[in-house]
């Protein structure tokens, strides 16, 4: 096992989550993650932002969410906010 050497990010908790500096190894967690964090700010919409190109993160993010308890439901983002790199997500407490 290699020891992880980077420290910790602080990452703001505002609505919108962009996986883009993230590996899609750890698209479900940090997704499962950042929803948690925002429901203890009862923030009940959230912007994800996993990208275009051939959806591998999508895939994974729609999965997740399709799964998840406090998912009402989600949908991709219309107009000029990202269109079909981006998901919009409604929870409920």
């Amino acid at each position: 096992m290699v020891a992880d050497t980077e420290p910790p990010v602080d990452y703001p908790i505002d609505g919108t989550l962009d996986l883009h500096m993230f590996a899609p190894e750890d698209t479900r967690e940090v997704v499962k993650e950042y929803i948690a964090a925002c429901l203890r700010k009862n923030i009940l919409r959230v912007r994800i932002v996993h990208g275009k190109g051939i959806g591998v993160k999508r895939r994974i993010v729609h999965k997740l969410l399709g799964d998840h308890p406090n998912v009402v439901r989600h949908r991709h983002e219309g107009g000029f906010g990202g269109g079909w790199g981006a998901t919009v997500v409604d929870l409920k407490p």
